[in-house]
């Protein structure tokens, strides 16, 4: 799998992002760190425990790094989410985290199958 085919598989904008970044070795390096990234979780735990003002700032950050990365789906699903929370609409939420917990899944599986194939 290419960067260019892993980027069609998690729906993202592999152009937008490879011109902001520079160079696909710059695409591959922030990609590749995102499975790192603790937003996510963050996120649940904060939701889980009805901490709706971290929850906000963990869907931000979640938002802010698929923005850069240029993951489209992400992206959309967590600004909805950060938005809905931001507003006090805690009891829209919940549908909200399903989209984005969709979405993380289907970019983590993206990201984790270039993974493998690169490092083989």
């Amino acid at each position: 799998m290419t960067l260019k085919q892993c980027y069609k598989a998690l729906e993202g904008d592999y152009s937008g992002t490879l011109a902001r970044l520079y160079s696909e070795q710059m695409v591959q390096k922030f990609l590749l760190r995102f499975l790192e990234d603790q937003s996510y979780e963050q996120l649940w735990r904060s939701f889980e425990n009805h901490d709706y003002e971290s929850a906000f700032q963990a869907a931000h950050i979640l938002k802010e790094s698929a923005q850069v990365l240029g993951l489209l789906r992400l992206f959309s699903s967590s600004e909805a989410l950060a938005e809905a929370l931001q507003n006090g609409e805690s009891h829209n939420s919940e549908v909200y985290m399903g989209h984005v917990a969709a979405d993380y899944q289907q970019t983590l599986n993206a990201i984790r199958q270039y993974q493998m194939e690169w490092d083989a």
